[in-house]
């Protein structure tokens, strides 16, 4: 009896370690747990707090202070002064803002467009199939390896109305040259051309990809059911690829809105400010004139005028995505 009580004492002594030993593991491997589960239960804010007070101390703030400084009339040695709105009256009513912005248009229309019909007609070539379609491919995208500075000094190289090759060259043809340096019409022409050539890669990326990842079987399926190539781009190609050309087209309208290093670093706006463009309108007015004031209120118009183009096309681009996804 004494041996059987002390086996059974001696199980129930050992059931209740072995049960102290699992509760102990358990426990520890609780309080292993414990510091991943704050972790987890802290969130992502601390990981994207950096970011977020950059964008903050970068892009808000500074934002904000220009919006502040649009209500005032500032220039070196003098006082912000609270004047309201007079700012954005002075610069709705000056002649040469209209007409800068009427340049802007006119750039864009001469650039975007054309630009991204381009983009869109090498998209579709590259993926047809090409020989030496890498090499074809790395002189595409060389140009937006390329400094906008280095870009328009070889511009006005090539295009200078007295010894440019392109000049020439148009000249041994009999084909008229662009006089960019006399008349206006010829130097937005240039810009835009310039900008078509630097931006294209841009858009021929977006649309590139766009196309790539269009799926094969369904080009296969429409073959079979006897569709010709126009078919195939008016009913699959083209549908597939509206929402990257809408954000192309948005990214470009964007980018061609506040254009300014190929026209100040081609021409300055000059002849007599006639191709000058919104951007360079502001920079003088900051830089040249003084005034911070309506340069200011300058960058808010542009601001609110880029949103109202970046709304239309966002509605836009959620109707087709709506439209696909039914």
């Amino acid at each position: 009896m004494t041996l059987g009580s002390g086996a059974f004492g001696r199980c129930r002594s050992g059931s209740g370690l072995a049960e102290v030993s699992r509760g102990e593991v358990k426990a520890a491997g609780m309080g292993a747990r414990l510091p991943g589960l704050r972790r987890a239960t802290a969130g992502p804010l601390p990981l994207i707090a950096p970011v977020q007070l950059l964008v903050l101390g970068v892009i808000v703030l500074p934002a904000l202070f220009v919006f502040w400084l649009s209500f005032q009339a500032s220039s070196f040695g003098q006082s912000p002064t609270f004047v309201g709105f007079d700012n954005y009256l002075r610069v709705l009513a000056d002649p040469y803002f209209w007409r800068s912005v009427g340049n802007t248009v006119v750039v864009i229309v001469l650039a975007v467009h054309p630009e991204l019909l381009l983009g869109l007609g090498l998209a579709l070539l590259f993926a047809s199939g090409l020989p030496f379609q890498r090499l074809l491919l790395v002189i595409v995208l060389a140009p937006y390896a390329i400094s906008e500075v280095t870009a328009v000094a070889m511009w006005r190289f090539l295009f200078d109305p007295d010894v440019g090759p392109v000049t020439m060259s148009l000249h041994s043809l009999g084909l008229p040259s662009l006089d960019w340096t006399f008349i206006p019409w010829h130097g937005l022409i240039l810009i835009g051309l310039l900008t078509i050539w630097l931006h294209l890669p841009f858009t021929f990326v977006i649309l590139y990809a766009a196309r790539l990842a269009i799926p094969k079987e369904l080009y296969e399926a429409g073959l079979i059911d006897g569709a010709s190539r126009f078919q195939l781009f008016r009913n699959i190609t083209l549908p597939l690829l509206a929402p990257a050309i809408l954000i192309a087209m948005l990214f470009r309208y964007i980018f061609a809105f506040r254009l300014f290093s190929e026209v100040w670093l081609m021409t300055q706006g000059g002849p007599a400010r006639m191709t000058e463009v919104a951007a360079v309108y502001l920079y003088l007015e900051a830089f040249r004139y003084n005034s911070f004031g309506t340069a200011a209120a300058t960058a808010w118009i542009m601001v609110l005028i880029s949103l109202l183009l970046a709304a239309g096309y966002l509605w836009r681009l959620r109707r087709e995505m709506t439209l696909h996804a039914h």
